[in-house]
């Protein structure tokens, strides 16, 4: 079970409260050592991955973990850049982006449940929309210029653009399942 990718992924959850306190942290460069933690957590979910399917090492603990600690480290960078920003501007995506989360997970939960998984398996669109999650959550927890807040922002919006698109396709391929009645328990 422990093999390299899923202690990747633990210690992307590890870094969690790490990126908290670091954040809060009253010294001047916190905000940087935040984005470059929430970096180091994002460059970890792209190499676990990568080694699990290179290196065959693809575990049902890991299959399991890797998205969970991806959405909670997500959930908890958009929560203090909700926080810190105090703006609708930046509540509103934030906001679309979580919500999309709960129901794609409990979609896809449902789905498994029925013997259809594969039909809201994650997509191209869904990484497409990942890389514009780490992007605009990089540079909102950094906040080294009104440039890159500016870019950030609008990275921010296209991933919530790419939020609810993906999350219509999956609503979309699961729409019969959900609307058969004779699925209901």
């Amino acid at each position: 079970m422990w093999n390299i990718p899923n202690l990747l992924t633990s210690f992307r959850i590890f870094l969690i409260p790490v990126f908290l306190v670091v954040f809060y942290l009253p010294v001047e460069n916190a905000h940087f050592l935040a984005a470059l933690i929430f970096v180091l957590a994002a460059i970890t979910d792209a190499l676990d991955g990568w080694v699990a399917r290179k290196f065959d090492q693809m575990t049902k603990f890991g299959a399991f973990f890797d998205p969970v600690a991806d959405k909670i480290m997500v959930a908890a960078a958009l929560i203090v850049v909700v926080e810190d920003y105090g703006s609708l501007w930046i509540t509103v995506p934030g906001l679309i982006i979580i919500s999309r989360e709960l129901i794609v997970s409990a979609l896809r939960e449902w789905m498994a449940e029925i013997g259809k998984r594969s039909a809201v398996a994650v997509s191209s669109l869904g990484k497409l929309k990942t890389i514009a999650q780490m992007v605009a959550l990089t540079g909102l927890l950094w906040q080294g210029s009104k440039g890159i807040e500016v870019i950030a922002t609008m990275a921010l919006y296209v991933s919530a653009v790419l939020t609810i698109w993906s999350m219509y396709i999956y609503l979309d391929n699961a729409w019969k399942d959900l609307t058969d009645e004779s699925n209901a328990k």
